[in-house]
């Protein structure tokens, strides 16, 4: 009697796939890529050298992160261009306030059984948003973990690496009682929060639904692109006088921000001070949630604080209106 076989790929692991799906997406990659760059992606680790020539003292500034369950909605909607895209404007972004530059960037891509024009789909977005960023796309995993997903299921992660001069290190610091604190717009719920707004979306809605609180459907509103400071960031820290920067995540604005406030200081923010965008209300009233509740989990329409001293507050203005960004005077320091 002859014993049965089993292959690698009867078990769920198609390498093959796999090597098709790094082919596709050299091109693509190798577009984020410059001079500091020395190697493109298949190898064992990724080359950077980086050119520190400017520097006294230069100091690496990293994040990691993932997209959380903002993905079941890219699951549900076929959608997957756009969650790369997030998960690099999010780690950019948490550098960004430190003062930092992003140099390079790594993903992390995991699904049960590996679908090409996904796989390519979701790093693509990542290649996007790094060429946006002017971020190197230098390597990067995709795993097949058969049992661990569910059919047409992924979870992704990404790490970016950043550097800043010691001297310019923006820790917050320099904040003072009196400073203002002024708030930018986000482009949506950002990152997180989800597993609230689709308990309570979808307890009402389908993807394609228009309620009258948003433009479009509820599809293209959860999916918009968490939206990337870099280009405010960078104006703004170069002004004397801005003297932190908080990205409002997990958490919403007060916890967040509170990680820059030095000791005995603390935020008096006007919540009324902005109009909050139509999906937190469409997600308050659908579902009664209760406005701590609203407050400890989304940005609200508030994606980016900075912290300044008012006399510099003309200067933030005119730096922010360059980039097309509004500021929104939305408290003050006590």
């Amino acid at each position: 009697m002859n014993k049965k076989q089993f292959t690698y790929k009867d078990s769920g692991v198609d390498v093959e796939a796999g090597e098709e799906l790094v082919n596709s997406i050299k091109d693509v990659v190798k577009e984020t890529h410059n001079v500091s760059v020395l190697s493109n992606i298949g190898g064992f680790g990724a080359l950077f050298q980086p050119d520190f020539s400017s520097m006294k003292e230069p100091v690496l500034v990293s994040s990691v992160d993932g997209v959380g369950t903002k993905l079941i909605v890219a699951f549900k909607s076929g959608k997957y261009n756009t969650v790369g895209q997030d998960l690099v404007n999010h780690c950019v972004n948490d550098i960004a306030v430190c003062g930092a530059t992003p140099l390079f960037f790594l993903d992390y891509f995991s699904t049960g059984s590996l679908e090409k024009e996904v796989g390519f789909q979701v790093i693509s977005g990542f290649a996007k948003a790094c060429r946006e960023n002017g971020v190197a796309l230098i390597g990067g995993e995709t795993a097949e973990m058969p049992d661990i997903y569910q059919k047409g299921e992924f979870d992704l992660a990404g790490t970016i690496v950043g550097a800043v001069d010691k001297s310019k290190l923006i820790t917050g610091n320099k904040i003072q009682k009196g400073d203002l604190v002024l708030g930018f717009k986000s482009s949506g719920l950002h990152t997180n929060g989800y597993s609230l707004a689709r308990n309570v979306l979808f307890s009402e809605f389908e993807l394609d639904d228009s309620p009258d609180e948003i433009e479009g459907t509820i599809s293209e509103e959860l999916l918009s692109i968490h939206k990337s400071y870099l280009p405010l960031i960078s104006g703004l820290k170069k002004i004397e006088g801005v003297n932190g920067f908080s990205h409002i995540t997990g958490g919403g604005l007060i916890s967040n921000t509170n990680r820059v406030l030095p000791e005995g200081l603390e935020l008096n923010i006007s919540w009324d001070s902005w109009e909050r965008p139509g999906i937190f209300k469409l997600i308050k009233k659908t579902g009664n949630v209760p406005e701590d509740d609203m407050r400890r989990t989304f940005n609200l329409g508030i994606g980016l604080v900075s912290i300044i001293n008012p006399e510099v507050k003309d200067q933030v203005i005119e730096a922010a209106e360059r980039v097309n960004e509004t500021v929104i005077e939305i408290g003050e320091v006590e």
